[in-house]
């Protein structure tokens, strides 16, 4: 068995347990994933979806303590396009770092580039991208001025969570959202300046949409802050790659499988990020329908397992 990184945690997300759409009716209770979280035996877990946990530090703050967890990032999952929405941003980015920087802090690792709680930032809700989510040639692209709009709001988020909480944005391609493929992620690269914000890749998204992970790790390993884990299920990934269909219907249908049974070969992640000398958290994340819950711990045992045995 490969020796397990001190400089790199790994933790894990609300979305394993199908946490994606607040008003999905079928979500499980926040404490219920604490307390699944904690028997898996993750010390840290992400916040999930704007809406999801009560924002109230004294409630969550003692669930968290109880249960040995932490806080690693929040999430702001919205639409990052339209100026309108702006207000809705900021709102949300006040409140998602008043209250994850008011819990206890994660522990800052030797060499992590920046302080843990972080503030991931993805852009969705975009009908005509998520139905093309993994289809580059043929996903709309926006419009020059669309694309300023939209990241005009993501440094006003950014800037927001650093100048007035000291929380670090790092932003997220996500697929279906109009930050996904490779040309819309260099273009962001070039656009948001490294003192802004930085990077959350994520290995599912990346592969989702036709890059090769190591590849694009090591290509923007200097503003690499952040990063999630996930893998795809080969065979349902080709049907589904067939089909009109939305990314959440993807993965309601096993699209995302435990990590060390999909197609990415993550021995030459760990591999790559040994050699840049990566060192903070990495989030596990497997979406699912939450209707299929029951399977999340088994899951997070053999994706643990996998990680444990490659040196994570």
């Amino acid at each position: 068995m490969s020796q397990a990184d001190p400089h790199i945690t790994v933790t894990c997300a609300p979305c394993c347990w199908g946490v994606d759409d607040v008003s999905n009716p079928h979500l499980p209770g926040w404490e219920k994933v604490l307390d699944e979280a904690a028997l898996a035996g993750f010390g840290g877990l992400e916040l999930g979806p704007y809406g999801y946990m009560p924002l109230d530090v004294a409630r969550v703050g003692q669930a968290l303590q109880a249960r040995g967890l932490g806080i690693v990032a929040g999430t702001i999952f919205d639409d990052l396009v339209d100026p309108a929405n702006r207000a809705n941003l900021l709102r949300q980015t006040r409140e998602i770092c008043a209250f994850i920087t008011a819990l206890p802090a994660p522990v800052r690792h030797e060499g992590q580039r920046h302080a843990a709680p972080y503030l991931t930032v993805m852009d969705w809700g975009h009908d005509e991208r998520d139905f093309t989510a993994g289809h580059s040639d043929r996903a709309p692209r926006l419009s020059d001025a669309d694309w300023a709009g939209m990241i005009a709001n993501i440094r006003a988020i950014s800037d927001c969570a650093r100048d007035e909480f000291g929380v670090r944005a790092t932003i997220h391609p996500h697929a279906g959202g109009f930050i996904e493929f490779e040309d819309e992620l260099d273009r962001l690269a070039a656009d948001i300046d490294p003192e802004t914000a930085g990077l959350c890749l994520d290995t599912g998204h990346l592969a989702y949409a036709g890059m090769d992970p190591v590849a694009v790790l090591r290509r923007y390993a200097d503003r690499l802050d952040y990063i999630h884990f996930k893998d795809i299920d080969a065979t349902v990934f080709a049907r589904v790659m067939g089909e009109r269909i939305r990314f959440f219907e993807a993965c309601a249908q096993g699209v995302m499988c435990p990590i060390g049974r999909g197609n990415i070969d993550y021995r030459a992640v760990r591999a790559l990020l040994h050699e840049i000398g990566y060192a903070g958290y990495i989030t596990i994340e497997q979406e699912r329908d939450p209707r299929n819950a029951d399977g999340v711990l088994a899951d997070l045992a053999a994706s643990r397992g996998f990680l444990a045995k490659t040196g994570f």
